[in-house]
């Protein structure tokens, strides 16, 4: 799995974990302090965003950096 792949994965499950708890990609922009299009880009894969950047969201998300990231990058 390529850096791109990995990126796009990471997005998938916190659009998904962010869905689950029923916020907006602008709400929880907000809660994360991150601006709007950048989370955009995040849930979108665009963006390889820094462990603290993560540690925000996962805050946000009501959720720890484990659950969005097991198995990644998937071993070999």
């Amino acid at each position: 799995m390529n850096e791109k792949a990995i990126l796009h994965e990471l997005g998938n499950r916190i659009r998904a974990q962010r869905k689950s708890i029923g916020l907006t990609q602008e709400a929880l922009a907000l809660v994360a302090d991150v601006d709007r299009s950048y989370y955009g880009a995040v849930e979108r894969g665009e963006r390889n965003v820094t462990f603290t950047v993560l540690c925000r969201l996962c805050t946000a998300l009501r959720c720890d950096v484990a659950l969005l990231t097991k198995g990644l990058p998937p071993s070999e």
